[in-house]
């Protein structure tokens, strides 16, 4: 199964001039080779367009993507991450979305579409990324 990070539907959803073309490939070569998936994380990255969860989901599709649930492990290991990530000099004070998506992909064992591989490979390094070269 293959997780797909809110920046590649993202892409979609707001037609973006630069990563559209490649985001769309992306996923629908993901979608024809696996089964793809969301969790709640991405999915509350991706509702500032909508106004109702009714919305929204009438533009991903019923049945486009898998609705995985978070598991408890994805959260100690992105609590992990997230104190590699603040020992290396990063200055957020909370836990950001992506260790929770690259935690959730790491403990699942899922692979990860997405377009921000420099800092799921830094963190997540067995995930197995789906990324622009």
């Amino acid at each position: 199964m293959i997780l797909v990070d809110s920046n590649v539907i993202i892409d979609l959803l707001t037609k973006d001039p630069t990563w559209q073309a490649w985001s769309e490939a992306a996923l629908s070569d993901a979608a024809d080779r696996d089964d793809v998936a969301i969790n709640p994380i991405i999915y509350a990255e991706i509702t500032c367009g909508f106004a109702t969860m009714g919305d929204l989901d009438r533009h991903l599709g019923a049945d486009a993507f898998h609705r995985l649930p978070l598991p408890y492990e994805a959260g100690f290991v992105a609590g992990r991450a997230f104190v590699e990530y603040r020992r290396r000099g990063g200055t957020r004070t909370s836990p950001l979305p992506d260790f929770y998506i690259g935690a959730h992909a790491a403990v699942a064992g899922l692979s990860l579409l997405t377009r921000d591989a420099r800092r799921y490979a830094g963190y997540f390094p067995k995930v197995r990324l789906i990324a622009p070269a």
